[in-house]
């Protein structure tokens, strides 16, 4: 339906198809039925616990990164209690002493947890942090909005460690932004468009996003190479939110436009949204995930290589680091 409740007359293929060559999605990936967020959140945990190899007793601090809690298929009331989620006790961790908390700060949520985390360990206040970021948006959704088609379920788990090295590695510095004064409702909860639905569901002004994304994401890459007194060409992979294709690509266009690079390599940027979607706060962890294990062709990182990471998404809320694989 249309924004103001009448019918969209437009064929159902020729919207699918329009949508396919504005965001490139084919296909998406929604949890099972009888599978919420802090499940997902639980499997991602376990494979990267049992990856790093660690003792998951000897955790820090868990910062599970989420914008819904444990909201069940067809209901419309999320469950972010107790914090951290249930993802603690799912993963049977019995030490007091491995704090877990949520993080809700949109879809950059997992990267400005990833943020918070480097912190704890580069005070000394930490040596090993476990980082989730799940969601099971597509629960959230107006079913007669067209919009949101974009929308997708994911999780994805990170273990951060502190290291001694010579120079510095793994997390380095970050920048980050929050624009509420003319954007806050850019991305809200509102009733359907459907005026016979009740209930409030995710909305967005996808045209105002794009504008916004496309001012000030690149402007924000910038200040973070800048800050780690680095240039464009110093960076091997950029792991940007997975939101819609063309908006990166435009993203990306603009970032090496402000190196006066007239010509933009494409390969710099991987993409995973054709067969996944917007899973939130999952698509940047995911998109590391797959490279480091080989499953995205022609993509690869080595040891050495400088990796940025940045977000963008509801406040608005934008942030950006570099990583250096070790």
């Amino acid at each position: 339906m249309n924004e103001d409740g009448s019918r969209i007359e437009t064929p159902g293929k020729e919207i699918t198809d329009k949508f396919e060559q504005i965001t490139d999605i084919i296909e998406r990936r929604v949890a099972p039925e009888g599978v919420v967020t802090s499940d997902m959140a639980t499997y991602a945990a376990e494979e990267a616990i049992n990856t790093a190899g660690i003792d998951k007793e000897k955790l820090d601090y868990i910062i599970v990164a989420h914008n819904l809690g444990d909201m069940k298929k067809g209901s419309l009331y999320p469950d972010i209690l107790p914090p951290g989620f249930p993802g603690k006790s799912k993963l049977g961790i019995k030490n007091p002493n491995a704090v877990a908390y949520d993080m809700t700060f949109g879809c950059p949520g997992w990267t400005q947890a990833m943020i918070q985390a480097n912190y704890y360990i580069k005070s000394g206040d930490a040596k090993k942090v476990l980082v989730i970021g799940a969601d099971t948006v597509s629960r959230s959704v107006d079913p007669h909005d067209r919009d949101i088609m974009i929308f997708a379920d994911g999780a994805s788990a990170t273990i951060l460690e502190a290291r001694e090295s010579e120079e510095p590695v793994g997390m380095l510095k970050h920048i980050a932004r929050t624009d509420t004064a003319d954007y806050l409702d850019l991305l809200q909860m509102g009733p359907s468009y459907n005026p016979e639905q009740d209930g409030i569901y995710l909305k967005m002004l996808g045209r105002k996003l794009y504008n916004y994304a496309l001012t000030y994401v690149p402007l924000v890459a910038q200040q973070c190479l800048t800050k780690n007194d680095m240039q464009l060409q110093d960076v091997k992979k950029v792991l940007i939110h997975q939101a819609n294709a063309k908006m990166d690509e435009a993203i990306l266009k603009r970032i090496f436009r402000l190196y006066g690079e007239k010509e933009v390599d494409l390969n710099v940027m991987p993409m995973t949204i054709r067969t996944l979607g917007n899973s939130s706060v999952a698509t940047v962890p995911t998109l590391y995930d797959l490279i480091v294990k080989g499953q995205l062709k022609g993509h690869e990182l080595q040891s050495g290589d400088n990796v940025m990471m940045t977000s963008v998404g509801a406040g608005m809320n934008i942030n950006a680091f570099m990583y250096k694989m070790p």
